[in-house]
């Protein structure tokens, strides 16, 4: 068993009434090997300027985990099968919508992995997809979240 932290700190300005809801959900997000990341509420859940658009938002940052975890077990599977990355990019997307309960939700995050192979031993199309499969089972944050996460895997560019 293995335990994560996160130091989660918000602070009031002082020209902020806070009962009026007109203050900042601009905050921080400290992590145990010292990175400090601004973050905020989405500026689609809550308008600017009580927002920060530059800052990560915990919807971004879910997608990000569910990526990141992905390409992280991907990158282990390809390199036990001999085949040599150059490069991994993924524009994934999530979808916040009302669940069949009516709540928001993250129903749906789209992975879409362009990886770049270099070497002689590529991988077929079928060895890529049954890889990405088994990352995708193999993903920890995938397993723990009730949110379809699906693999649409993307040729890179410039690749024969």
């Amino acid at each position: 068993m293995s335990h994560y932290t996160a130091t989660i700190r918000w602070r009031r300005q002082p020209t902020e009434r806070f009962t009026d809801g007109c203050y900042s959900r601009g905050h921080e997000w400290r992590f145990d090997g010292g990175v400090t990341i601004a973050a905020s509420a989405s500026p689609h859940i809550v308008p600017l300027p009580y927002s920060v658009e530059a800052n990560v938002d915990p919807e971004e940052a879910f997608v990000a985990a569910l990526s990141s975890c992905h390409m992280l077990v991907f990158l282990g599977i390809v390199a036990k099968r001999r085949f040599v990355v150059e490069h991994y990019e993924d524009n994934a997307v999530g979808v916040l919508e009302e669940n069949d309960a009516g709540r928001l939700a993250m129903t749906r995050v789209t992975l879409r992995p362009a990886v770049t192979f270099s070497g002689n031993r590529r991988p077929t199309p079928e060895q890529l997809d049954a890889m990405h499969h088994q990352a995708h089972q193999g993903c920890f944050i995938a397993n723990s979240v009730k949110t379809a996460v699906v693999t649409e895997i993307v040729a890179p560019r410039g690749t024969p």
